[in-house]
């Protein structure tokens, strides 16, 4: 989770993919068990890279394929269909082998956060300024058991390590009550900016569910994992993210979301939902004067140590914003650090059903507040895509 740091409108961010230090120990990239690390891309970038195509502003050295297909400009993203989705995510394929048992409570242990540099934030999209710095909330241990909650830690190996983040079982519109389908943040997936797909991306529903873990204790798999190990078969994740997301803040992580299709590595012949117990609908085009929002997580960074899984009641979001043409995001005062990127931001809908309404993206450096991109018609797109593609 990157971090931000607002007086007025500037804003100083940390990296939320949580990534390994690069001096891992005997289970990192220098000695991993013949695992390897993922490889840089090496296809042809674009000649003379960066430049501007539409609307669209391009960093420098993008691959190739990433520039075929793109709309114009980001706005007209919004009237893709599912084949302009379906043309698009072909072109960028996610590949992620089941290693079986790759997955133990020492490399789940191993991840680390680094911090880098400032960007400043602008007017939101509806014309107003990014709002003030809601009152922090402090955040509350969620009461175990886990079981029949949809939340849980996605883990993952990039170059230079292994990360983990957390996230959530959502439904799935086109097969309902047997969702195989995860909510998180982009970052926790994808390294942005013409980059790779993570490696050995699974979900962990209910992770440390009977607290086996907590206090600096040893626990085995069995009771890290209660409800298995879910690797992930499909990702999707928004093309902005994909050109210029990176590891600070900026107006990329106003698409900062992601869904994953995950299977159990030990098939059972249940859907991730009917394992759980439970999936949250997500609501989409939220509206954010009626919204009264709860976070989730499993914050890393000390005071905390990522074995509990943690909420902040964050009331009416605010607005952030770093491109007033794109929708602003969500801030809530909590004090929750990183590792609880990606984690599910919750509201109740007219009908009484909680439903996703956010994830984690960015939070403040000295950890006050969380924000999390508004999600409207592109998300949807991209959770159609995924649900009808099976």
């Amino acid at each position: 989770m990157p971090s931000i740091h607002r007086s007025a409108l500037a804003a100083a961010l940390v990296t939320g993919a949580l990534l390994a230090a690069s001096a891992c120990g005997p289970d990192g990239p220098a000695g991993n068990g013949g695992h390897a690390a993922p490889p840089v891309a090496t296809e042809t970038t674009a000649p003379g890279g960066g430049g501007v195509i539409g609307g669209i502003t391009l960093p420098s050295g993008l691959p190739t394929s990433l520039l075929e297909g793109l709309p114009k400009t980001w706005d007209d993203l919004r009237k893709w269909k599912y084949e302009d989705w379906d043309k698009w995510a072909s072109k960028h394929v996610f590949n992620n082998p089941v290693v079986k048992d790759f997955w133990n409570p020492d490399k789940m242990g191993d991840a680390k956060p680094a911090d880098p540099a400032p960007p400043t934030a602008k007017p939101a999209a509806d014309g107003s300024t990014t709002d003030p710095e809601p009152t922090v909330v402090k955040a509350v241990p969620v009461p175990r058991p886990y079981l029949k909650q949809p939340s849980g830690k996605v883990f993952f190996s990039a170059q230079g390590g292994r990360g983990n983040c957390s996230a959530t079982v959502i439904a799935d519109p086109q097969h309902p009550g047997k969702s195989n389908l995860i909510w998180t943040a982009a970052h926790c997936v994808h390294e942005g900016k013409g980059g790779n797909f993570y490696k050995d991306l699974v979900f962990v529903p209910a992770y440390n569910n009977s607290g086996a873990s907590s206090g600096g204790r040893k626990a085995p798999l069995s009771e890290l994992a209660p409800l298995g190990t879910w690797w992930a078969d499909q990702v999707v994740t928004s093309p902005q993210w994909m050109v210029e997301g990176g590891p600070t803040g900026d107006a990329a992580n106003q698409y900062d979301f992601a869904v994953m299709r995950v299977h159990n590595q030990n098939d059972t012949g249940k859907s991730l939902e009917e394992t759980v117990g439970s999936a949250a609908p997500v609501w989409f085009d939220a509206p954010r004067d009626q919204l009264k929002v709860s976070a989730s997580g499993y914050p890393l960074v000390k005071p905390f140590d990522g074995q509990e899984l943690y909420r902040c009641d964050g009331g009416k979001p605010t607005r952030l914003s770093f491109d007033a043409k794109r929708p602003a995001m969500l801030t809530i005062g909590c004090d929750m650090t990183q590792g609880s990127s990606g984690g599910g931001w919750f509201a109740t809908m007219p009908d009484g059903r909680t439903a996703l309404v956010s994830n984690t993206s960015i939070g403040t450096q000295d950890h006050t507040s969380l924000s999390g991109p508004y999600l409207e018609t592109v998300a949807k797109q991209a959770l159609d895509w995924i649900s009808r593609k099976q």
